[in-house]
């Protein structure tokens, strides 16, 4: 069974989170869920990001590789969003790491000091027309990380919405997360 450090997205840790976190675990994963905002949750993206403005992207960040520092480096480092950036600097250069899982965020591998490991499992989900996964270049980015990696899959669901697997939301699209879920513990096995 895997260890996952799963970062929460520019809500907070929502119940819908928590909810993820808790199909992984039922499976016999251990998951960690670190709560990056001190127990703050938000119930707009733009309330999210006035938080993220005050206290910093890069502070953001650097709790969630923080929240790394406790755990044994064989971890499967996973983010949604606003936790992908953290989840994909400790998969791409915090040694040890077993794989990776992107909702619906990827950066270009050039963001951090190192290439992506080419044998380092990851797995990219978001919706094929995410105004934020395509037209802020997210996409692309996956696309290339796709193309570098041996063991790296894009998957794109069918739809628009941003934070689509968080029940808590409206946005929650139920069957393409029962989708991801599948595909995510086939991932984890």
């Amino acid at each position: 069974m895997a260890e996952v450090l799963l970062l929460h997205h520019v809500l907070g840790r929502t119940k819908g989170i928590e909810a993820i976190a808790n199909h992984f675990r039922f499976a016999g994963h251990t998951v960690h869920v670190p709560d990056l905002f001190d127990g703050r949750i938000f119930s707009s993206l733009g309330e999210g990001l006035v938080y993220v403005k005050e206290i910093g992207f890069e502070e953001v960040t650097a709790r969630g590789v923080r929240a790394a520092s406790e755990l044994t480096r064989d971890v499967v480092y996973a983010g949604f969003s606003l936790g992908v950036p953290a989840a994909q600097q400790l998969a791409q250069t915090r040694e040890g790491a077993i794989g990776a899982l992107f909702f619906p965020a990827c950066l270009p591998t050039s963001a951090f000091e190192s290439q992506w490991p080419v044998d380092l499992p990851v797995q990219i989900h978001a919706m094929s027309a995410d105004p934020f996964f395509v037209e802020d270049g997210d996409i692309n980015a996956a696309r290339e990380l796709v193309a570098s990696a041996n063991h790296a899959e894009l998957f794109l669901y069918e739809g628009k919405e941003h934070l689509f697997t968080d029940s808590s939301l409206p946005s929650y699209d139920d069957e393409a997360t029962k989708l991801v879920i599948k595909r995510v513990l086939d991932f984890l096995a």
